[in-house]
Order: C-alpha cells, then sequence, then structure tokens
C-alpha cells in the first residue's frame, strides 16, 4: 500500500488537504489528515466533513479519529466507511490538555483495556484497516508502550506509530527510539517510529537502530515538505539533495497559498498560510521581519510580494 515508508504525521491546523498534496509531490509514502472527533461525525457536524476532504492525486490517504467510547468511534467509523481513505488511524497519543482531560488521545494510555475496547470496536465497524498512534507511556512512572502495542495488536489492529515521548514531555526533551525497538520486537505488525527525525540521516538512523517498519514525520515538516524527498533520496541512494534554493522556496509559498484559495478561499486560505509562510522563512535573513508581515497577509497579493523578497535576497541577506 505504501510506496515508500516515510508518512506524514497527523497535525492539527497543519496537515490539511492544500499542505497534504504538496508532501505527496515531494514523496511522501503516507498522508495523514488532522484528526476529526468520532462524536462530532456522529452529530453531522459541518466542519468535521471539511476536515475529512481529499483529493484522488494524494493516495493513499489515513483518516484519524479521537474519542473515548467505543460504541461511538464504532458508529462513527461506520458513517464514514465509504470516504476515499487507505486506512483508519486511532489518536491514542495528542498530549493538548482539552483532548486529555476528556479521556481522549493519550489519556487512553491509562487504560489499556478501554483502549483494546475501542480498537476492537472500530475494526469490527471498519473495512479499512485500523492503526493506532501512541505514545511511550502517559508519564515516566507508567511506561507501557509495549504491553500497550501487545493488547492493541489481539484487539485487531493492523500496525501502530509509536512517539518515543511521554505524554508528560509532550514535544520536550528526547525521544526515546529505545521503546520504539522493544515494540517493534514485542509485536508482528508493523511498527512506525516517531519522534526527533528531522532529516534523512535521523530517519535513517532511526530505520537502523529502531528496526522499525516505516518512520512519521511531525513537526520537521512544517515549512519543510522537501524532507520526504530528501529522506527518499538518502535512502534509496545515499545520498540527500542540496536544500531548496531561494526561488524553491518562494514558488512553493505560492503553489501552497494557491491550493489554500482554491481550497478555503482567501479570507480563511491567506490567514492559514501565516503560519506556513512563517515556518517557510524560519532562518531566512530577516526571518523576524518576514514574520510580521506574514501575521498582517489577508490577500494572495500580500504573498506574492512575501515571495518576491524571499526571491531577490542576495547571499549576505539584502534586498
Amino acid at each position: 500500500m505504501i510506496d515508500t515508508p516515510v508518512i506524514l504525521a497527523p497535525m492539527a491546523g497543519v496537515t490539511d488537504l492544500p499542505y497534504r498534496l504538496l508532501c505527496k509531490e515531494q514523496g511522501a509514502g503516507l498522508l495523514c489528515m488532522e484528526m476529526v472527533s468520532a462524536k462530532a461525525i456522529t452529530y453531522h457536524n459541518k466542519n468535521t466533513a471539511a476536515l475529512m476532504e481529499t483529493d484522488p492525486r494524494e493516495q493513499p490517504v489515513s483518516l484519524q479519529l479521537f474519542g473515548s467510547e467505543p460504541e461511538v468511534m464504532a458508529e462513527a467509523a461506520r458513517m464514514i466507511d465509504d470516504l476515499p481513505f487507505a486506512i483508519l488511524d486511532i489518536n491514542m497519543g495528542c498530549p493538548v490538555p482539552k483532548i486529555v482531560n476528556n479521556g481522549e488521545g493519550s489519556a487512553l494510555m491509562k487504560d489499556p483495556a478501554l483502549a483494546a475496547d475501542i480498537v476492537r470496536a472500530v475494526a469490527a465497524a471498519s473495512s479499512h484497516p485500523v492503526t493506532v498512534k501512541f505514545r511511550k507511556g502517559f508519564d515516566d512512572d507508567h511506561v507501557n508502550a509495549v504491553e500497550f502495542a501487545k493488547r492493541l495488536e489481539e484487539a485487531g489492529a493492523a500496525a501502530v506509530a509509536v512517539h518515543g515521548r511521554t505524554r508528560e514531555q509532550y514535544y520536550s526533551g528526547k525521544a526515546d527510539w529505545e521503546i520504539i525497538r522493544k515494540v517493534k520486537e514485542a509485536v508482528k505488525i508493523p511498527v512506525i517510529g516517531n519522534g526527533d527525525i528531522n532529516s534523512a540521516e535521523t530517519a535513517k538512523r532511526c530505520f537502523e537502530e529502531t528496526g522499525c517498519d516505516a518512520v512519521m514525520i511531525g513537526r520537521a515538516a512544517e515549512g519543510n515538505p522537501w524532507i520526504f524527498s530528501q529522506i527518499r533520496s538518502y535512502l534509496e541512494n545515499g545520498t540527500v539533495p542540496e536544500r531548496p534554493s531561494r526561488e524553491e522556496v518562494a514558488d512553493m509559498i505560492l503553489r501552497h497559498a494557491a491550493l489554500q484559495l482554491e481550497h478555503k478561499g482567501e479570507y480563511i486560505g491567506m490567514r492559514e498560510m501565516r503560519k506556513h509562510i512563517a515556518w517557510y522563512l524560519s532562518g531566512f535573513p530577516h526571518a523576524a521581519t518576514f514574520r510580521k508581515q506574514a501575521c498582517e497577509i489577508t490577500n494572495y497579493a500580500q504573498v506574492e510580494q512575501i515571495a518576491d523578497t524571499v526571491r531577490h535576497l542576495t547571499d549576505g541577506g539584502h534586498v
């Protein structure tokens, strides 16, 4: 199903349809959508329907559900079963308080029995392979990823993605790849490694150190869809393409903005481009000035102005 074992992680507010298309063009083997509330699906929420929009060009794509009630999760899975996604993923790793305090996301790691019940119910209700993304554990006193993975495998999970941090760590500190290796050794289903994979070299090292079947790229893909082509090249022939030129960055910003216009219109699309432009230009000369300009974007012409400025930067950082 996946031609390259490099996956775009699901990230709320980031991995929408326009950005997924860009990552696909750069070689991502699987694209994960923003997480969707199972309860919202059962309530026929219009905003949720928009989040589940896909494009034939991005296949295969994974749709991620979150929730804590097996019957609601199963009902949502049945309601969306005819949508054109390849994999149905369950979020058991989100560390955000409003999710965790509702017993969802990484809170489910504290209740492996309930987590298994959810997987069993969703697998029975869906015609798609069901996967699960979770963490090392809830905190350092409750590191249970290995046993958790075994429970989910028994319940019918087709694969698992393991983030090598606890919920309490959020995204701080160093990801523990050793736990990914231990999960891989404990189960027969595919294991996807996640956490601190931010370059072609770290991707390869994660494969070597953990034996994982695929790697998942999250924050390192923000403003950097090229990371997928870089990893793919390094895995296939041992070479890493040069970093994108200023012209390539400017072109990508414009293409991204055009896709946002097409799918979301100017008002929403251009406002959502603000954070993306800040990410694209992180590390550039005058990045702080660019961020300030990006925060004021309301139309495509302003994006063009920023892109034109980037295109004409000299090696010394001057226009």
